[in-house]
């Protein structure tokens, strides 16, 4: 029998081509590792130090709270919450500044914002912690720009992401106490809002030969088929009460 294959592209890419990606996604790589080896020292600080920094995340609506818009996806309850968010940002992250390589920080720092200002404004009464909000945001934010820029590549992606991260649905209802599902909400609404702002500014589309080729005049001739061989007014100062995102 033949030998499968899957290529990426419907024809080859040069050495060239291939060479040049190679170099665009390790640099795609650096961002979401520095963010990833961030979040991990604020962890190990927690744990060296045995000190908690709940107070530190997101608390909606209340002063204090506020400066969780930008510390909070720092904070993890454990290292569970932290490996689960580590992985999943490394992947959305890593596409997103591969495929959005001119726009990808703007889209990143807007969906860092957006989703917790979001969550601040929306969020239930309690100490939000994670960066699961930023995740869902990206997660959001690649499927729907491979749909509305109907892109292969990000088409692609959109798969990718749909098949990886559909059971991601359930992380946007009340299903588990102790669980953020209201900064899953805020962050896919963040990536939604993105996706429609940005759907024209996107990776320019990869045009194929095949698609300036003429169609063949309708052939009448029967088809052979053949087989190939080939809560509280005030905030609550324990982490144990702290949802995580």
């Amino acid at each position: 029998m033949a030998k499968l294959t899957f290529r990426y592209y419907p024809q080859p890419i040069t050495p060239e081509q291939a060479a040049l990606e190679k170099k665009i996604f390790r640099y795609s790589l650096v961002v979401p590792l520095l963010f990833i080896v961030l979040i991990w020292l604020v962890k190990l600080s927690e744990l060296m130090l045995d000190i908690r920094l709940t107070e530190w995340g997101m608390y909606p609506r209340h002063a204090k709270g506020l400066i969780g818009i930008l510390t909070s996806p720092l904070i993890h309850a454990d290292l569970k919450h932290l490996i689960g968010n580590s992985s999943s940002f490394l992947v959305l992250a890593t596409a997103l500044f591969f495929f959005y390589r001119e726009m990808a920080f703007r889209i990143f720092w807007l969906n860092y914002l957006l989703s917790g200002i979001l969550l601040w404004l929306g969020g239930r009464a309690n100490w939000h912690i994670g960066a699961s909000g930023i995740v869902y945001g990206m997660a959001a934010f690649l499927f729907l720009s491979g749909i509305f820029r109907k892109d292969s590549r990000l088409l692609t992606i959109s798969l990718i992401v749909t098949f990886l991260y559909g059971s991601f649905i359930w992380g946007l209802l009340p299903l588990e106490e102790g669980i953020s599902w209201d900064g899953h909400l805020m962050g896919a609404v963040s990536g939604t809002v993105l996706a429609l702002i940005f759907y024209k500014y996107g990776p320019p589309r990869r045009k194929f030969e095949w698609e300036d080729e003429p169609e063949d005049e309708e052939d009448n001739t029967p088809a052979v088929l053949i087989e190939s061989e080939d809560e509280s007014e005030h905030p609550r100062e324990t982490e144990s009460r702290a949802d995580k995102q």
